[in-house]
């Protein structure tokens, strides 16, 4: 697998990439690490430990917990819950260590495995690096040093889990949703419970669908990568809004009561007001990546609000929203950070917020989020090129040149080299989607020619 960790974990997989032995030895790895850290002394460690419904998750479940508890680390089970919830328990119980078994939106055979610091934070880098060092270095034969007797972990399942992070969820809201009608799209996955529990509670009527997992089925032409499935059954029972979900539930993508997508950019421009007009958006800023839409900055710097853009990837945006006290963040594809309640992109959470502001102003979810147009945005991948040339190459610093005086002020262009493979991501955003395919076409072209 290369470097085990990734910006997400450790993921690929399961049974292949992701072995048993693996989760097994990475947990125990994780509890020494965090032994040496100090983050045990003075009391006995207990960790958290929760999954999405993979078939996969039930073995590498049982992996993480003989693994933690055989380096005498207590163990309360939560099952089948939200990656947010999981982060969420491990803060308010309390928890060393949080662990939560999932791919996320990627496809049944895979799976992954995500470590959650004391507060249900990200695990720093230098601590994911000295965990795989020492997996790599005790895997090659070097002995563990083991509790024995009273000294090793105790397991037990905290069924109370789904009931609190749902009250936890409930007791956030700024109002309810008594008069709506709600579309869930819970990708059978991690949320198929939770998400409906949540806005029932919360006063919604819901209709739910993929809310039926059997182990097999997460993300299987539903959620937040299918959205076709919620459109046509918002339409249908002629909802207020939807609501769609990744299989671990960090994620929210909706649609409109047209059946319209509302990406993760409009859900951060309505809660971006909502949350100005509350006094809860410090510093009036967004956090957004280099991929946010064109239309999402132009809007907020009408309305008077900051976008702040980081690289693509949530993990920078948290960091970014750490580093300067922002509230909120997030990203094109549903990643919604509200840091005040969460300490990750949270689905359920976002998707109750975005709710709870239809309820409250009584507006439909395509007026509110009509506060931005999004612009017409083309990606091209441009394989097998030399990505380590893009800010080098004259050729290819004259095209954007160009291009960016082509587009003028309702335009932009962003070159990206991917991190992990020889290809170059091309991107243009235009007022008009024919101008915008027409420019990515020729500046395609120009990657080939200067870095092929």
């Amino acid at each position: 697998m290369g470097r085990l960790f990734g910006t997400d974990g450790v993921r690929g997989m399961a049974n292949a990439d992701l072995t048993a032995e693996l989760a097994l030895g990475l947990s125990v790895a994780a509890a020494h690490v965090l032994a040496e850290a100090g983050t045990f002394a003075g009391h006995r460690p207990t960790a958290v430990v929760g999954r999405d419904p993979r078939a996969s998750g039930e073995f590498l479940e049982a992996a993480v917990v003989a693994g933690l508890a055989s380096a005498g680390v207590d163990v309360l089970r939560v099952g089948v819950l939200p990656t947010p919830a999981v982060a969420y328990l491990t803060g308010a119980l309390g928890a060393d260590l949080g662990v939560m078994l999932s791919a996320s939106h990627n496809a049944m055979p895979d799976n992954g495995i995500k470590f959650f610091a004391r507060g249900g934070h990200k695990l720093a880098d230098e601590l994911e690096d000295r965990i795989e060092r020492v997996y790599d270095q005790h895997r090659t034969g070097e002995p563990w040093e083991r509790p024995t007797g009273a000294g090793v972990g105790r397991v037990r399942s905290y069924e109370e889990g789904f009931d609190k992070y749902v009250a936890h969820l409930i007791g956030v809201l700024p109002n309810r949703l008594d008069g709506l009608k709600v579309v869930l799209d819970e990708a059978h996955g991690a949320a198929a419970r939770v998400s409906p529990e949540a806005f029932t509670r919360a006063g919604a009527e819901i209709v739910t669908i993929g809310a039926e997992p059997d182990g097999l089925n997460i993300n299987d032409g539903c959620g937040s990568t299918h959205l076709d499935l919620l459109k046509a059954a918002v339409v249908e029972h002629g909802a207020d809004l939807g609501i769609a979900h990744d299989g671990d539930a960090d994620r929210c993508l909706a649609v409109d009561a047209q059946g319209n997508e509302v990406d993760g950019d409009q859900i951060l421009a309505v809660l971006a007001l909502a949350m100005r007009e509350q006094g809860t958006l410090r510093g009036d800023a967004v956090v957004g990546t280099v991929m946010s839409n064109l239309g999402f900055k132009i809007a907020m710097e009408r309305e008077g609000l900051q976008l702040v853009q980081t690289g693509v990837g949530d993990r920078y945006v948290l960091e970014a929203m750490k580093e300067h006290g922002y509230a909120l963040g997030g990203e094109q594809s549903g990643h919604v950070i509200i840091l005040d309640h969460a300490t990750t992109g949270d689905g359920t959470l976002t998707g109750l917020m975005l709710a709870a502001r239809v309820a409250a102003t009584g507006r439909t979810l395509a007026d509110l989020a009509g506060v931005m147009e999004r612009l017409p945005q083309v990606l091209v991948n441009v394989p097998d090129v030399d990505r380590s040339r893009v800010s080098t190459s004259a050729e290819l610093t004259s095209a954007v040149i160009e291009a960016e005086r082509e587009l003028g002020s309702t335009g932009r262009v962003l070159l990206r080299p991917s991190g992990t493979e020889p290809l170059v991501r091309v991107m243009v955003e235009a007022a008009d989607i024919d101008q915008a395919r027409s420019v990515a076409g020729r500046l395609a072209d120009v990657v080939k020619s200067a870095l092929g």
